[in-house]
Parts: C-alpha cells; structure tokens; sequence
C-alpha cells in the first residue's frame, strides 16, 4: 500500500514526464501491489497514481479520428447513455475538422436532474485543446424526450461562455429511451434561436 507521502512523491515526479507542448505523458505508481483492505481510502491510495492523462493531443500517437457531420453520428458515443438510471451530462470533444478527440463525463445526478456549470464544460475542452464541442445528456425518468426549461438555459450559458472562451458549442443533444435507435433529439435543431448571437 502507497503512503501518502509516496502518493505525494509519486505525483511530484511527474514533472519528468512532462512533455514540452504541456501534455502528461506518463503517470505510473512505483508500486503496482494491490491494497489488501477494501476500504475508501486504501482504492484512492491505489488508484491514483495509477492514472495516464493525455491532455493535449500527440500526433505521433494519432489514431484514425471520427468526424461528426450530424446529430445521428453522435448517437453511438450515447448509446451507454440511452437506458441510464441516473441522469448523465457528458461534453464530446472536437478539433478543427470536428473529429472526435475525447468523451467526458461533466456530471451525473439523480433520477431526474444534473447539475451543470460551464466551468466544468469548458474545462476539459481547454485540458483537451478543443476547437468545439457538443453536450449532451440523458432523460432517464419518462418516455418524453424533450429540453425542460433548465436544459435550454444551460444551453444558453454554455453557447455564451464558448463564445467568450473561443471552443464553439455545436449543439446540445438528449438521448432517452423514448428515442429511436440511434436517434437524439437536437436542441440546435428545434431551438435554433440560442445559437444566435446576443
């Protein structure tokens, strides 16, 4: 089991694996033995200097990248999201060609609400060099997938902090299982008005 000053130590020594553009290359633990005990703090102290971060991305390590041309080529990355318990509010992250560079999971609340901040959204966007993105989330609770009041000023808030922070929102989509497969309900489609300047 890792100590917290070897946890400390662990996360200090990263420094050396800093690459020169600012990405993480490499976080590995010196010490890869399974805790014994099961309890909260001995899974942190094991998972986390377990972690590999790649915060911007690296074109040696390129892979193929997913374009996104419409809501419909959205509907596989929410699939997981369709028959959720809970409500799930996750910001797909694009480059300049809207090729898909990351998925991340802002937030998840309970049956019927999620909290969101455009802090959080735009947070991982900047940490992963995007150039937009696209939120969605998950209606769990009902067969009726439609934006409640709360969904569409969000959309409003996070349309105005992207503007301000230069990552374009390029829509906002809800999955549900009142959905057709592989269908989303686009708020940009419906609600064409909050992509309007102000």
């Amino acid at each position: 089991m890792l100590t917290m000053q070897s946890q400390v130590q662990a996360l200090e020594n990263t420094a050396n694996d800093v690459a020169t553009d600012g990405s993480i290359v490499n976080l590995e633990t010196p010490n890869k033995t399974k805790p014994r005990k099961k309890s909260y703090k001995n899974r942190v102290a094991y998972a986390l200097p377990q972690l590999k971060l790649c915060l911007v991305g690296e074109p040696s390590r390129a892979k193929k990248l997913i374009a996104i041309q419409a809501p419909e080529d959205v509907a596989r990355f929410l699939s997981p999201l369709r028959y959720a318990a809970e409500e799930h509010f996750v910001s797909i992250h694009l480059n300049a060609r809207h090729e898909v560079l990351g998925l991340h999971e802002v937030s998840h609340g309970s049956l019927s609400a999620s909290l969101v901040h455009p802090r959080e959204v735009f947070k991982a966007a900047i940490l992963a060099n995007s150039y937009a993105i696209i939120v969605c989330h998950n209606h769990p609770s009902g067969s009726k997938v439609v934006p409640s009041k709360e969904d569409l000023e969000t959309t409003g808030q996070l349309f105005n902090a992207g503007k301000l922070l230069g990552v374009t929102l390029i829509d906002h989509l809800i999955v549900g299982p009142g959905l057709k497969k592989n269908t989303v309900y686009s708020i940009r489609e419906h609600y064409p008005e909050l992509w309007k300047t102000s």
